[in-house]
C-alpha cells in the first residue's frame, strides 16, 4: 500500500512540474539566451584558429547559465550536462550546449541546443533550439510536438522508398562499430551523417528522415533525453541498440531513433552487424 501511495504521489509531482508553466519557460528562455550567446561568438571561431580552450569555456559558460536558471527556479531539481553539473534528484535537467561542435567551428550550420527535464529516468519534457533556422522544437509527454508551435509528426516512409534517407553517427573507438550495418542498410535507403545527432533527431520527428543511429554510450544520455520525448510525441520510437527502454539521467546503450515503419528492420540489421568494441 505504501509503495501504490509512493507511485501515486510520484505521478502527481510528475504531472504538477510538466505542467508548471515555468518548467517550459524556463527550456525555452535557456534554450534562446543560449544561442543569442552562440551566435554573438560564432564569426569569431574558425577551423584554422580552432581554440579548444575558448570554445570549452564558451559551452561552460552556457551549462553554467543553465544552473542558475533551474537553481532560481526549482531548487530541489539537479542538472546533468556536457560540461558538469550538480546535485543529485530525481528530477534531472539534462543538457547538450551545443550538439555539433565540429560543425559549428567550421560554420556548417547543423549544430543545436538540447535541454530536457527527465524524472526518475524518464524524459518529460525536452527542447531543442536550431538557431541557424530558428526552429524550436519542444514536446511535453502526453501533449505533441511542436516546431515553432505547429504540430509535427513522424513520416511512414520505408526502406525501399525513393524519398527515404537515415542518419547514423560514428566516430573512432564509438562503443559500437556500425559499419557493416551501415553497409547493409544502405542497400535500401539513402544514408547521411549531417554531424548533429540531435538535429538528426528534430528531422525524423518533422518527418524528413525515416531514422537516426547513435552509437554512443558513456555520458551520451546528454544527446538523447530530449529527442526521446519529442520524437515519441510525435509517433516515433526511441530505444536503446538492444530495442529497450533506458534511463536518460546515466550513461545509455546507444540509441535507435525512427518511424514505426522501419523500426523493426532497422534493429534486426542493427542486432545482426553492429559489434560492440572491446
Amino acid at each position: 500500500a505504501n509503495q501504490d501511495k509512493t507511485n501515486d504521489d510520484d505521478k502527481k509531482e510528475i504531472e504538477r512540474v510538466t505542467k508548471e508553466p515555468n518548467t517550459l519557460k524556463l527550456a525555452h528562455e535557456t534554450t534562446l539566451e543560449d544561442h543569442r550567446e552562440l551566435l554573438k561568438t560564432h564569426e569569431k571561431l574558425s577551423f584554422e584558429n580552432l581554440n579548444l580552450e575558448e570554445e570549452h569555456g564558451l559551452l561552460k559558460e552556457i551549462n553554467d547559465y543553465l544552473v542558475k536558471r533551474v537553481k532560481e527556479e526549482f531548487p530541489k531539481h539537479c542538472v546533468d550536462g556536457e560540461e558538469g553539473g550538480y546535485g543529485k534528484s530525481k528530477y534531472v535537467w539534462v543538457c547538450d550546449p551545443v550538439d555539433g561542435t565540429a560543425m559549428y567551428a567550421r560554420h556548417i550550420p547543423t549544430s543545436v541546443f538540447s535541454l530536457a527535464l527527465v524524472v526518475d529516468g524518464q524524459p518529460q519534457v525536452g527542447v531543442v533550439y536550431d538557431v541557424w533556422k530558428d526552429s524550436l522544437y519542444s514536446a511535453v509527454k502526453g501533449d505533441g510536438a511542436y516546431r515553432n508551435g505547429q504540430k509535427i509528426s513522424v513520416s511512414d516512409i520505408d526502406f525501399g522508398d525513393k524519398r527515404g534517407v537515415g542518419n547514423y553517427d560514428m566516430w573512432p573507438n564509438a562503443p559500437y562499430n556500425i559499419y557493416e550495418a551501415v553497409e547493409e542498410l544502405n542497400k535500401s535507403i539513402y544514408l547521411v551523417s549531417i554531424g548533429s545527432v540531435i538535429r538528426a533527431c528534430m528531422a525524423v520527428a518533422g518527418g524528413d528522415f525515416s531514422f537516426a543511429i547513435f552509437p554512443g554510450t558513456t555520458h551520451k544520455n546528454c544527446d538523447i533525453a530530449a529527442a526521446k520525448v519529442i520524437v515519441e510525441e510525435t509517433g516515433g520510437r526511441v530505444t536503446d541498440f538492444n530495442g529497450e527502454e533506458q534511463r536518460y539521467d546515466c550513461d545509455i546503450n546507444g540509441a535507435i531513433i525512427s518511424n514505426k515503419v522501419v523500426n523493426k528492420k532497422l534493429l534486426e540489421t542493427i542486432k545482426n552487424y553492429a559489434k560492440k568494441r572491446d
